[in-house]
């Protein structure tokens, strides 16, 4: 895979025990938070706004529409291409494609010509591609097997934290703009700042072959990788039955993004609120991943009835909320459009419509764990599940191209909402199989456990 090191002259000895060793799964898994804080993180809060900051959502549809187009394409690829390259390389050449997407909506705010947009959205999508499956190879791959929806949940929350800080950019930038309909130049400059940022940080990302758990073992004993290989490989995911189950919750996961984030949050709320609805969005996906990973990780079951678990608690919660967006959805449509909500003038019709968005954020980092950490349950080496992330996000992205292009034919709001409550739903039956069949108890083992994972060292 082109990683560093050999694995021959690994240590003979456990690692010192320390909570900020660097290379340890804890720190790299972090890190790997960090890098998806500043870059994804940002991406999020940016069209978390609805319309990326702009007051006609068009030029971000079709920028989106273009985005998760290639997107689809180049995270199927991405694991392999992460198999041959190394994660370092990877990720730094996804991360630096961030900042010209910012970038191409000041250059719109100034100008309305959508082609730079476009174009942007079409590299980002190419980077975004090699970035998620680097960062879930590492994710599932890197922690120790009975504490990988801990992890999940780490990850999680510091990418979360980036959809925070990016909420409060347009919040604080633009608080006195109560009537703009569009962001001011700082907001899309302070995006590009940190995503900068995060370009700079994926090269402290080490390889598996150099990551040691606390047991003494290796995230790996893959050293290469060839395009050959890995091409094949990829191509064998399309008739993986574990993969084909996966298959529709991949495609639901990223689909209602755009009803969520332009049909409730853009069409609900003026700028300013936006910004702040975003904030308390990105924690609810906080504490969604920390319990949700609590429950996969610490419940008093084995591991398959924890499996059945997480899918109860997440599809009874998901049925909730979908049927309070229901009820929200049928105060207002794309031809009759309420007036726009404020966080200080609205009063109590802010609360009700704040705490709805809120918990879509809640389910959506509950679902996206629960997937991630049935993934990791599959197998335990990162070549494998390098592979399995990219898949997972190829279709994801695919999806959501969809959702995007749906939305610039102006498909009525109760449709989209029945049609992403439709696909979510659909998962969960799947996901049942897939645990029944595939997922392992803690003493089982994970497929490639033995193949590529090294043995404890003597001492």
């Amino acid at each position: 895979m082109g990683y560093e090191g050999n694995l021959d002259q690994e240590l003979a000895t456990l690692p010192k025990k320390s909570l900020f060793r660097y290379n340890s799964p804890l720190v790299q898994v972090s890190l790997i938070g960090l890098v998806c804080f500043c870059c994804p993180g940002m991406y999020s809060a940016l069209t978390g706004m609805g319309g990326s900051g702009q007051v006609d959502p068009t030029a971000a549809n079709n920028a989106n529409t273009a985005l998760y187009a290639t997107f689809a394409i180049f995270a199927i690829l991405g694991g392999g291409i992460y198999n041959v390259l190394g994660p370092r390389l990877t990720l730094a050449s996804g991360c630096s494609t961030y900042a010209l997407y910012a970038g191409s909506f000041l250059y719109y705010s100034h100008y309305h010509h959508q082609s730079f947009a476009i174009v942007a959205g079409v590299i980002l999508g190419i980077g975004a591609g090699f970035l998620w499956a680097g960062e879930g190879a590492i994710m599932t791959s890197y922690p120790p097997h009975d504490r990988k929806g801990t992890y999940i949940s780490l990850f999680w929350s510091i990418f979360s934290m980036g959809g925070v800080i990016g909420g409060l950019i347009p919040f604080f930038m633009n608080y006195n703009r109560s009537e703009a309909g569009s962001v001011n130049d700082a907001t899309y400059i302070g995006f590009m700042c940190f995503m900068t940022v995060g370009a700079l940080l994926s090269l402290a990302i080490l390889p598996p072959s150099k990551v040691i758990r606390d047991d003494g073992t290796s995230c790996t004993k893959v050293e290469y990788s060839s395009v050959s290989t890995e091409a094949t490989e990829i191509l064998k995911l399309f008739l993986n039955w574990k993969m084909l189950l996966i298959a529709p919750a991949a495609w639901a996961g990223n689909f209602f993004f755009t009803y969520q984030f332009t049909n409730v949050n853009g069409a609900l709320f003026n700028l300013r609120t936006r910004g702040l609805n975003s904030v308390f969005y990105w924690v609810a996906q906080m504490l969604g991943s920390i319990g949700i990973g609590y429950v996969l990780d610490f419940g008093l079951l084995r591991r398959k009835m924890r499996g059945y678990v997480g899918i109860g608690i997440v599809a009874s919660l998901g049925t909730a909320i979908w049927g309070g967006g229901l009820a929200n959805q049928l105060e207002y449509s794309r031809h009759d459009m309420p007036k726009k909500l404020d966080f200080k003038d609205s009063g109590a019709d802010y609360a009700g419509p704040l705490l709805l968005y809120v918990s879509y954020g809640l389910l959506d980092a509950m679902f996206q764990t629960l997937v991630y950490w049935f993934i990791g349950c599959l197998a335990d080496d990162s070549e494998t599940l390098s592979r399995y992330t990219g898949f997972y996000k190829g279709v994801q992205s695919a999806g959501a191209a969809v959702a995007w292009q749906i939305d610039t034919y102006k498909v009525p709001f109760l449709s989209e909402l029945i049609v992403n409550w439709s696909l979510t739903t659909v998962c969960y039956p799947l996901l049942l199989v897939l645990v029944k069949l595939a997922v392992k108890d803690d003493k089982e083992g994970e497929e490639g456990a033995e193949r590529d994972v090294a043995s404890s060292f003597a001492h």
